[in-house]
C-alpha cells in the first residue's frame, strides 16, 4: 500500500518537474555562441540583443565568441550541447548555409538546429584600403585586373559570407583575387585599415563607421536599394556591376529536441527585442535591415535557410571552394 502511494507521489512530483520546467525557464544564464572573433559584425549583433533579451527573460544572455575554420567550430558545439535552451547558435548565410557545401561538418545543418528566429541582415559593400587609386567601382575592377598578382581579399575564413560574396564578385567581374582568410572579419577589417590587404567584400555594418571615419574606401552596395544609414554609397546596379545582389541575413537556432516552448520563449525575447526601439536604432545605425514581421517566426528562419541552400551550394560546389 505504502509503496502504491510512495509511487504515485513520485510520478505526480515528476510531472510537475516537466511542468515547471518550462515555467521556471530559464533559471540561469543562456549564453549565445558567436561563432566569429569579437568586435566584428556578428558579435555586435548577438550584444545588442543579448542586452534586451535578458530583461524579458529575466536571466543574464551572455556572449560567448568560438572561433575557427569558418565559424562551423562554434557552431558544432551549440550543436553538441544539452537541448535545454540554454545554449544558442547564433550564425548567418555562411555558417548556416555555406558552410555545409565547403565543411565535413560531423553535423547537419538543417535536422541537428531547431529555428528560432530571423535577425537583421545587411547587403554586402565593396570596400578597399586607401591606397588604391580607384574612386569609383569600374576603375577599381579595371585596377583589380590592372595587378600583375591577384589583389588579397580578406574573409572570416573558408565559407565565410565574405568568401562567398568574393567569389561571386570575380565570377561577375571577372578579376582574381587571393584570399586571406582571418577568425572574423573583425581582424580583416583591422588589416584593410592598416593597409595590409586590399579588398573585403564586407557587411555593410562591418565596414559603415570605417567608411564613415574616412579609413577605407567605398565602392558600392550589393543590393538593388542604397542603404539608409549610408545613403551616399551607390548601389551595384547605378554603377555598372548590376545584379551582383548579396545580402547576408542572420538567425538564431538550438540544438534539436529543444522544448518548443523554449523555442517560443526564445522567439519572444528576440521579437520584443527587434521590436524595441532603442535597439531598432542601434542596429538601423549599423545598415542592418529588419525582417518583415510575418518573417519572424522559427518557421521563416526553416525556410529561409532551405531556400538559401538550394541557392548558393551549386554556386559554391562548382567554384571548388576547397578548406585549406
Amino acid at each position: 500500500m505504502h509503496m502504491r502511494k510512495f509511487v504515485l507521489a513520485a510520478l505526480a512530483v515528476l510531472s510537475l518537474g516537466a511542468a515547471a520546467s518550462a515555467q521556471s525557464y530559464p533559471s540561469r544564464p543562456i549564453t549565445i555562441i558567436v561563432p566569429f572573433a569579437a568586435g566584428g559584425p556578428s558579435d555586435a549583433m548577438a550584444r545588442i540583443l543579448a542586452e534586451r533579451m535578458k530583461t524579458v527573460l529575466g536571466e543574464a544572455v551572455l556572449v560567448e565568441n568560438v572561433t575557427g575554420a569558418g565559424g562551423s567550430v562554434g557552431v558544432g558545439r551549440a550543436v553538441r550541447s544539452p537541448p535545454d535552451g540554454y545554449t544558442i547558435s547564433f550564425g548567418h548565410l555562411g555558417t548556416h548555409v555555406a558552410n555545409g557545401a565547403v565543411y565535413k561538418l560531423g553535423y547537419d545543418l538543417v535536422t541537428d538546429l531547431e529555428p528560432v528566429a530571423l535577425l537583421p541582415s545587411n547587403p554586402m559593400i565593396i570596400v578597399s584600403k586607401n591606397a588604391v587609386p580607384a574612386k569609383t567601382l569600374t576603375e577599381f575592377v579595371s585596377w583589380l585586373k590592372a595587378q600583375p598578382s591577384p589583389p588579397t581579399a580578406g574573409t572570416a575564413g573558408a565559407g565565410s559570407g565574405s568568401h562567398i560574396a568574393g567569389l561571386y564578385f570575380e565570377k561577375i567581374t571577372g578579376a582574381k583575387l587571393q584570399y586571406v582568410p582571418y577568425r572574423g572579419t573583425g581582424p580583416a577589417m583591422n588589416d584593410l585599415v592598416a593597409g595590409q590587404i586590399d579588398l573585403i567584400v564586407d557587411q555593410t555594418s562591418n565596414s559603415i563607421q570605417q567608411v564613415r571615419a574616412g579609413n577605407i574606401r567605398a565602392y558600392a552596395i550589393t543590393d538593388s536599394k542604397r542603404v539608409d544609414s549610408a545613403a551616399d554609397i551607390p548601389t551595384v546596379d547605378e554603377v555598372g556591376l548590376p545584379g551582383f545582389h548579396m545580402t547576408l541575413w542572420s538567425g538564431m537556432w538550438v540544438p534539436k529536441d529543444t522544448p518548443k516552448d523554449i523555442v517560443a520563449r526564445l522567439n519572444a525575447a528576440t521579437n520584443d527585442a527587434l521590436n524595441d526601439p532603442a535597439v531598432r536604432k542601434q542596429l538601423e545605425n549599423l545598415g542592418l535591415q529588419m525582417p518583415p514581421r510575418d518573417k519572424l517566426t522559427p518557421d521563416a528562419l526553416g525556410a529561409q535557410q532551405k531556400a538559401e541552400i538550394a541557392k548558393w551550394w551549386p554556386m559554391i560546389k562548382a567554384a571548388n571552394v576547397k578548406v585549406d
